[in-house]
């Protein structure tokens, strides 16, 4: 299987289209009731812990914005109808496509993990929509800038799944040129790919370039200062940036309701620009959203916040074991709101899909497992010299004594085998 890569591209100039300014009062729409909920959560400072899960439940069950329900029945959305209005079947097939292939993938690289070939590995297992969707939506010379999970925006841009291996082996610094495939490398430090954005943004803007950028980060990585700050600058700025906020609901063990009083997405009212919360699960309703969120950056309309509301379904990496701070209860409940059963019932009841497209995409499914397991297996280890490059521009006398003792550390070996 070849996957399709993204030249480099060149900032394009064009004027506010009509499309923006209804996107726009849509977002206001959005915006207005979260200053009612914000209101209410924000009364009196000695509210007990029994109020705050009592908002927490609440907002579990949120007014979201969803084209397809958990049985794969389409309903109208008058805001968000048009940004999926022409999309065909194919698009629809291709859609199922990508979070197939993208599960199958993520699977392939827990496994190799647990088997020794990865020293660590963060799965989407329940995200595939909110990825699939958003990275749909993104334009060519749009830029991304992940976090490390971001598998799924990862292959709508292009990079090739196994690049995204090296990393994790230990073998690359990241595996892909930024600049190709305008997909910035994955960020382990949490929310600090949200200032590189806005910043970035920034720079577009004054270039008068009409693409944006989308900045991908979890409910954990919002309560992060640096967060904070690219909201205050974007608003400042007038940025064309997206946040897209997965919220799925831990932290590694800590859960939504410690980190926040109000769905997250009205966070937005304060800093000045619209929030919207999207059915993280549906993948046709991530894709709108985030076309419409981006088409307002697009035409100077500044940034938005986007919460995807879904759900982690295994553990947080391999390192993490979910069981030990929540029940299997939580876990069927959101399980059978499964973003890929969900397209997939939607295409048989419309006639879209047929046995025979299941069948070979599963087909095509196991072919890429086998390729990624082969592409890590196979992958060359590291010049064990190259740490020591690029530390400076124009080299350090340090960085050269520390490269001698390390040669002759190595050299050591050598030695102790010769005798």
């Amino acid at each position: 299987m070849t996957v399709e890569s993204s030249a480099a591209r060149k900032p394009r100039r064009s004027a506010a289209g009509k499309a923006g300014a209804t996107g726009g009062r849509t977002g206001a729409t959005g915006e207005t009731a979260g200053t009612a909920g914000g209101t209410t959560a924000g009364t009196g400072a000695k509210r007990t812990t029994r109020t705050t899960r009592t908002t927490a439940k609440k907002s579990a069950d949120p007014e979201l914005v969803q084209l397809l329900t958990p049985e794969g029945k389409r309903v109208k959305n008058a805001a968000y109808d048009a940004y999926v209005a022409g999309i065909t079947p194919e698009e629809l097939r291709g859609l199922y496509r990508d979070m197939v292939l993208t599960r199958r993938f993520d699977a392939e690289a827990t496994a190799l993990q647990r088997q020794g070939e990865l020293g660590l590995w963060a799965s989407l297992l329940g995200q595939e929509a909110a990825q699939i969707g958003s990275g749909r939506a993104t334009r060519e010379d749009d830029y991304v800038f992940p976090t490390y999970r971001e598998h799924g925006v990862a292959w709508c841009r292009g990079v090739d799944p196994a690049n995204l291996l090296g990393m994790f082996r230990g073998v690359n610094n990241g595996g892909w040129d930024p600049n190709t495939n305008n997909f910035h490398l994955y960020t382990i430090v949490i929310g600090s790919q949200t200032l590189h954005a806005t910043g970035y943004a920034m720079g577009i803007a004054k270039d008068g370039a009409d693409s944006a950028v989308i900045a991908y980060f979890g409910d954990g990585a919002s309560s992060q200062g640096d967060v904070a700050e690219s909201f205050t600058f974007s608003a400042v700025y007038n940025a064309p940036v997206v946040f897209f906020c997965q919220n799925n609901q831990w932290a590694i063990s800590e859960p939504t309701e410690r980190q926040t009083r109000v769905p997250l997405y009205q966070r937005a009212q304060g800093y000045g620009f619209p929030g919207v919360r999207v059915d993280g699960n549906d993948v046709l309703a991530c894709l709108a959203v985030t076309k419409w969120a981006l088409e307002r950056a697009r035409n100077g309309e500044g940034p938005t916040l986007v919460e995807a509301y879904t759900y982690r379904m295994g553990a947080h990496t391999t390192s993490d074991d979910p069981t030990r701070y929540r029940g299997d209860e939580e876990r069927l409940a959101w399980e059978a709101k499964d973003p890929i059963l969900r397209l997939r019932r939607h295409l048989e009841a419309t006639g879209h899909a047929d046995e025979a497209f299941f069948a070979e995409l599963e087909t095509e499914s196991e072919a890429l497992g086998r390729r990624v397991r082969e592409a890590v297996r196979s992958m060359p280890d590291p010049d064990h010299f190259a740490i020591f490059e690029n530390a400076y521009a124009d080299g350090h006398a340090l960085v050269d004594e520390e490269r001698a003792q390390f040669a002759a550390y190595q050299a050591s070996f050598a030695e102790e085998g010769g005798h």
